[in-house]
């Protein structure tokens, strides 16, 4: 274990986390309807409909979208789900986004206390024992999977190409894995034994890179971190499949955050 590139890594980890617009910034949560609505924390009049999500704004009031300025009624059109437009309005960011099937506001602020008193995620030392090999095996063809979400009566439904068998502390093992960030990636989110003791109760993350020609995967717990749900209320995260609680305790990765202590 090359423990000075795993202090190089969790310390670009949290700064990301940390950006003035991350989700450490984000104030509210708030999902549209056909009826326009104002929020305190954003300019404008909100609504949603078939031709997606409209803004009306008053008089005095702008949005940046795209480096251009817009007034009064401007349309974001219909958003993808997962993903996204960002709206900038002084130094915050407005996210304009469709989760579980509803658009949401939600909008992030630099000043936000949650943010500015943020001083790190305490962390398992990292331990070789917990950089485990494992084979991935494809489902033929890939299958979708839904699974709830931290915001009560959400759903995400994501598409899984397989799973990754392993083992630890003398015990066979299996996660169902999504799609990761970069082509052929893979992401794992899981609970284990340590889930609501010393880590976050509801999920934590793993990233995996893609498997090599035979299957082969390396999943390295050290680096499993705790999803934005795990520091803010106004997150939409999904749980993870009901068959990736791991009966095995992993004393590896992010622990519970000190703002949920």
């Amino acid at each position: 274990m090359d423990t000075d590139q795993w202090v190089l890594w969790h310390a670009e980890h949290e700064r990301r986390l940390a950006d003035p617009h991350g989700f450490l910034a984000v104030t509210s949560l708030n999902f549209l309807t056909a009826a326009p609505q104002r929020f305190p924390d954003a300019p404008g009049a909100w609504s949603s409909g078939p031709d997606g999500v409209v803004v009306e704004l008053a008089d005095g009031e702008s949005l940046t979208v795209d480096g251009a300025t817009v007034t009064g009624r401007h349309a974001f059109g219909v958003i993808a789900e997962r993903g996204g437009i960002s709206a900038v309005a002084g130094d915050a960011v407005i996210e304009v986004a469709k989760r579980g099937g509803f658009d949401i506001v939600r909008p992030r602020h630099p000043s936000h206390p949650l943010r500015t008193r943020y001083h790190g995620t305490p962390a398992y030392e990292p331990d070789d024992k917990w950089v485990l090999s494992g084979r991935f095996v494809p489902f033929e063809p890939p299958r979708d999977v839904t699974v709830g979400a931290a915001v009560e009566g959400l759903e995400h439904v994501y598409e899984s190409p397989g799973r990754v068998e392993f083992a630890a502390q003398g015990t066979a093992l299996a996660l169902t894995v999504f799609n990761g960030r970069t082509p052929g990636s893979l992401l794992a989110l899981f609970t284990d034994e340590t889930s609501g003791v010393t880590t976050y109760a509801a999920n934590r993350s793993l990233a995996i890179d893609p498997p090599a020609a035979d299957g082969t995967v390396v999943l390295d717990f050290t680096r499993a971190t705790n999803l934005p749900c795990a520091y803010t209320d106004f997150a939409t995260c999904p749980l993870p499949p009901a068959e990736n609680r791991l009966p095995v305790a992993v004393e590896a990765g992010e622990q519970i955050p000190y703002e949920r202590v």
